[in-house]
C-alpha cells in the first residue's frame, strides 16, 4: 500500500492533512485509476460515468479494467468510505469542489481529435454548478481546448458563479498506472489563477514529486509532446534495427551502447512490432493535426507514423518467409501467436499491432491459434470466432508450424522452450519482441528469427 512520505515540517502535515472532495467524470484507464489513487491519499471522489453496466459493476466490487492492483485499493478505499460510483453526474458536481474531466477523446479520420464528449460534459457540469469550482481536464487534449471548456461553462453556468480551468495531464502507463500516478516523475498543472494553483498544489502535496506550474496551453501541449518523443524514439530504434538486419548488426548491442549514453538513456529503445495502445497512435496523430492547424508541417512525425506502420508489415513478410517462402504464401498453415494485449500487464487491445498482423495473416489463408493471458475477452470482440483461443502457452504451440511472439509477457519469457519444441510441427519461433537469445535459440535447435539481429 502506498503511503506518503513522512519527512514533512508539522506546517506541511496540517495542509497534507486538508482534503478536498473530488468529483472524476469517466471512469476508463485515466479516470478510474486518477480517481481511486486521489482516494488514496485521502481525498473524497466520486467516480461518475454514462455507463450504467460499469457503474453498477463498480458499485457491486467489480474493476472493469485489468490493472495490476486497482481493484484491491478501489475496494480498500471504498470501505473507508472515501471513493463513490453514480451516474448522477448533477449531484457529483454539487458535492464537489474540484471536477476532474477524464472522458473519451478519440481521433478523428483526418486526425483530429473529437472533442464532443469533453464539450458535452463540459456543458453538464456548467449547469450543475451551485458555487466555486475548479474544472480540471485530464484526458489528453489539444492546446486551447481549456479555452473552449471556459468558453462553454461561461456560456451555460449561472451568472455570478465563479470558476477556474486547469489543465493536469495524466503520464499514466497501463500495467503500472497506479505507480505512476502515486511515484511521478513530475506532476505538470497549466492554471490561470492563484487561487486554482494554491489548491491544485495542495490536492497533490502527499505525493513526492516535483510540481510544474505553467500556462494552460503549455501543459497540453506538454502531454502531447511526451508521447510524440517517446513515439519517434521508438521508431528511431525501430529503423536502426531495419539497419542493422540488412548489415548483420544486432540492434540489441546498438541499443545497448546508445542508451548509455546519459542524454538517451535506455528506455524505449527496445526495437519490435512498433507501437500501439491507446495515447501514442492517437496523440502522435493528434500532434500533427494540431501542428498543421497552427501552420507548421511536423513532418517528423509523420515519418514516425509512417515506420510504425511499415514494422508491422515487415513483420507479416518475416513470417511468411521464414515459415514457407513468398511463393507457397501461409495458406493452411497452424501459427500460434503468443500475445494480443498491445504490451504486457495490460488487457488493452487499442492499435495492438497484433490486429493488424493477425487480420493480414488470416487474410493469408493461415489457422490462428492465440493465447494471451488476459486480453482474450476484448481479444473476442475484436477477432470473433475467426481465431482459435487457447489457455496456455503449451496449448497454443501444439501442433503449431510457428509460434510467433507478439508481446513481451514474462510468462513468455519463462515459458519451458524444450516442451515448446517438442508440440511445435517445426520448431520454429518468429520473436517481434526479441526476449530470447539467438544463440541460446539456436542451441536448443529452434529455428529463430527476430527483428533487427542475426
Amino acid at each position: 500500500m502506498w503511503r506518503p512520505s513522512n519527512n514533512k515540517s508539522a506546517m506541511a502535515s496540517k495542509e497534507i492533512n486538508k482534503k478536498f472532495k473530488i468529483c472524476v467524470i469517466g471512469t476508463g484507464y485515466v479516470g478510474l485509476v486518477s480517481g481511486t489513487c486521489l482516494s488514496e491519499i485521502g481525498h473524497k471522489v466520486i467516480c461518475v460515468d454514462n455507463n450504467k453496466e460499469k457503474i453498477k459493476k463498480l458499485q457491486n466490487g467489480i474493476c472493469p479494467i485489468f490493472e495490476p492492483g486497482l481493484d484491491k485499493m478501489i475496494a480498500r478505499n471504498r470501505k473507508k468510505g472515501r471513493l463513490f460510483f453514480t451516474v448522477n453526474i448533477r449531484d457529483a458536481v454539487k458535492n464537489s469542489d474540484i471536477i476532474f474531466i477524464a472522458v473519451h477523446t478519440p481521433t478523428k479520420e483526418n486526425g483530429e481529435t473529437d472533442l464532443q464528449f469533453v464539450e458535452a460534459v463540459s456543458k453538464q457540469v456548467a449547469k450543475a454548478m451551485d458555487g466555486y469550482k475548479i474544472i480540471v481536464s485530464k484526458s489528453t487534449m489539444p492546446v486551447k481546448t481549456g479555452q473552449k471548456i471556459k468558453e462553454i461553462i461561461s456560456k451555460f453556468c449561472q451568472k455570478g458563479i465563479g470558476f477556474d480551468v486547469v489543465s493536469n495531464p495524466e503520464f499514466l502507463r497501463e500495467g503500472s498506472a497506479i505507480k505512476d500516478f502515486l511515484e511521478p516523475d513530475r506532476i505538470v498543472i497549466g492554471v490561470e489563477s492563484k487561487k486554482a494553483q494554491q489548491i491544485m498544489k495542495r490536492i497533490y502535496l502527499p505525493i513526492k514529486a516535483p510540481i510544474i506550474f505553467t500556462c494552460i496551453e503549455s501543459a497540453e501541449i506538454i502531454k502531447h509532446s511526451c508521447n510524440a518523443f517517446l513515439a519517434t524514439k521508438i521508431s528511431f530504434i525501430n529503423a536502426i534495427a531495419n539497419i542493422c538486419e540488412k548489415n548483420h548488426g544486432d540492434v540489441k548491442e546498438v541499443a545497448h551502447a546508445i542508451g548509455l549514453d546519459k542524454r538517451i538513456g535506455h528506455s524505449f529503445l527496445d526495437a519490435g512490432i512498433g507501437f500501439g495502445g491507446s495515447c501514442f497512435p492517437k496523440d502522435v496523430s493528434a500532434f500533427i493535426n494540431v501542428a498543421q492547424k497552427s501552420g507548421y508541417d511536423f513532418s517528423l512525425l509523420r515519418e514516425v507514423e509512417k515506420i510504425n506502420q511499415r514494422q508491422k508489415e515487415n513483420f507479416v513478410k518475416k513470417i511468411k518467409k521464414n515459415i514457407s517462402g513468398f511463393k507457397n504464401g501461409i495458406k493452411n498453415k497452424k501459427l500460434g501467436i503468443l500475445g494480443l494485449s498491445f504490451k504486457p500487464n495490460t488487457d488493452d487491445m487499442r492499435f495492438a499491432p497484433s490486429v493488424y498482423i493477425i487480420n493480414r495473416l488470416l487474410a493469408e489463408g493461415a489457422i490462428i491459434k492465440a493465447f494471451d493471458p488476459v486480453a482474450k475477452g476484448n481479444a473476442k470482440e475484436i477477432f470473433k470466432n475467426k481465431i482459435v483461443y487457447c489457455s496456455n502457452v503449451f496449448e497454443t504451440a501444439k501442433n503449431c508450424d510457428a509460434l510467433i511472439i507478439l508481446t513481451e509477457w514474462d510468462e513468455f519469457k519463462n515459458m519451458d522452450l524444450k516442451k515448446v519444441k517438442n508440440l511445435l510441427k517445426s520448431p520454429i519461433i518468429i520473436d517481434g519482441r526479441n526476449i530470447f537469445n539467438p544463440e541460446k535459440m539456436k542451441k536448443l535447435g529452434f529455428n529463430y528469427y527476430s527483428i533487427g539481429r542475426k
